[in-house]
C-alpha cells in the first residue's frame, strides 16, 4: 500500500519586505498580487493531487486559512522560529496523525507556473527510495542573487519517473559574478521546496540547532513538552539547521516556472514591464520615466519623471523606495513595529 503524501504549506510569516501590501494583520500569503486568488488559495491549488493538505500557520492566522483554503486542516506551530523549528514540529505532530506518511513542504507565498505534480511526485518518491531528505532545484533562468543555489554531486541516479542526484553542498546567496558562475556550473536555485518522511527529519535534526525538538519528539508520550522545546530553540532555517549538515541531502531537478516573490523587485517577473521598463501591479501611470515599479490597490498612482523606483500604495500606506534598496524595506517594518504601527 502507497504512503499517503501530505502537503504541508508553511504559511506563518508575514513578508515583511511587501510592505505595505503585506501588513501584521494581512501577511503576504493571504493577498493576491495580480491574480483573482490569494497565493494561499493557489498553492492549496496546486497541490490539491496529494492525500491530505496541512497548513502550517501561526495562532494569530489559524481563523483564516479556512477563507483561502477550506479543504485543509490547520497545524498551529507554538512559536514564529523560522522553517526549522516549525518544519520539524510539523514532522513530530503529523507522524502522530497520519500512518506512515512522505510529506511535501512548501512556502505558501511562491509563484509557480506550470507542471508541478510531476517533479512533486517524484521528490516524494525519491524520499521514499533514499530515507533522506529532498529538495526541489528550479533551473535557473538567470544568475539570480537573491536565491540560495544547489550544487548536485557527480552521479546522478534514475528514479521511477525522474532522475535525481545527491546534493554536494548548498550555497548561500552569491553576488552577481558569483552568480554567473553557479549557473554555468549547473547549479539550481533553491525553492525552498522539500520532501521527507517524519522519521528521516527527525533522525537528521538530531545534534542540530534542532535537537531539543527531535528529542521531545520522542520523549513527548513521557511528559516532555514538544511545544515548549519549540519555544526555547533559538530561530533557525531547516536549510541552515539540518540540510546543510546532512549527507543524506537529494536534489531533483524541476523546470516549472518559479518566483519567490520576496521583494518588490519580484513585480516586474510577475507582471512583465512596458517598453520603458515600468511594471504595473494595479490602476497606473508613468509619464517620462523609466525601470519604475508601480503597485497599488484601490488607489490611482501617477509618477513623472523619476527613474528605477518601487512606489507601493496600499489602504492608508505608502512606499517610494529605489530599486537597489528594495530589500531595506524591512528596516521601514522595523520601526514601524517599535512604534506599534505595522
Amino acid at each position: 500500500m502507497d504512503r499517503p503524501l501530505v502537503a504541508v504549506v508553511l504559511a506563518g510569516g508575514t513578508g515583511t519586505r511587501l510592505y505595505p501590501a503585506s501588513r501584521g494583520d494581512r501577511p503576504k500569503q493571504f493577498c493576491s498580487f495580480g491574480g483573482d486568488r490569494s497565493l494561499l488559495a493557489r498553492t492549496a491549488d496546486r497541490v490539491a493531487f496529494a492525500d491530505e493538505t496541512v497548513v502550517l500557520t501561526g495562532e494569530r492566522y489559524a481563523d483564516r486559512v479556512g477563507e483561502h483554503a477550506p479543504d485543509a486542516d490547520v497545524l498551529v506551530e507554538p512559536a514564529p522560529k523560522d522553517t526549522g523549528p516549525a518544519l520539524v514540529y510539523a514532522a513530530a505532530r503529523l507522524r502522530e496523525r497520519f500512518d506512515d506518511p512522505v510529506l511535501l513542504n512548501l512556502p505558501s507565498d511562491h509563484h509557480v507556473a506550470g507542471d508541478f505534480e510531476t517533479p512533486a511526485r517524484q521528490a516524494a518518491r525519491v524520499a521514499r527510495e533514499t530515507d533522506g531528505l529532498v529538495t526541489m532545484g528550479v533551473e535557473p533562468t538567470r544568475p539570480a542573487t537573491g536565491y540560495g543555489y544547489i550544487e548536485p554531486a557527480d552521479g546522478g541516479s534514475a528514479g521511477d519517473g525522474g532522475s535525481y542526484a545527491p546534493v554536494a553542498r548548498f550555497r548561500e546567496k552569491p553576488g552577481r559574478d558569483r552568480a554567473a558562475a553557479l549557473v554555468d556550473s549547473g547549479c539550481y536555485w533553491n525553492a525552498g521546496i522539500f520532501a521527507w518522511t517524519p522519521d528521516a527529519l527527525l533522525r537528521e535534526a538530531r545534534g542540530t540547532p534542532l535537537d531539543a525538538i527531535a528529542t521531545a519528539a520522542d520523549a513527548d508520550a513521557a511528559g516532555q513538552s514538544l511545544e515548549t522545546a519549540v519555544e526555547r530553540v533559538d530561530p533557525i532555517s531547516v536549510d541552515y539547521a539540518v540540510l546543510e549538515r546532512t549527507d543524506e541531502a537529494y536534489v531533483v531537478p524541476v523546470s516549472f516556472e518559479w518566483d519567490d516573490l520576496g521583494s518588490w523587485d519580484a513585480v516586474e517577473r510577475l507582471v512583465g514591464a512596458d517598453a520603458d521598463g515600468n511594471a504595473a501591479l494595479g490602476d497606473a501611470l508613468a509619464i517620462d520615466a523609466a525601470d519604475n515599479v508601480i503597485a497599488s490597490d484601490d488607489a490611482h498612482v501617477s509618477i513623472v519623471g523619476v527613474d528605477d523606483l518601487v512606489v507601493a500604495a496600499y489602504d492608508d500606506r505608502v512606499l517610494v523606495v529605489p530599486k537597489d534598496d528594495a530589500q531595506r524595506v524591512r528596516e521601514v517594518v522595523a520601526r514601524l513595529r517599535e512604534a506599534g504601527r505595522f
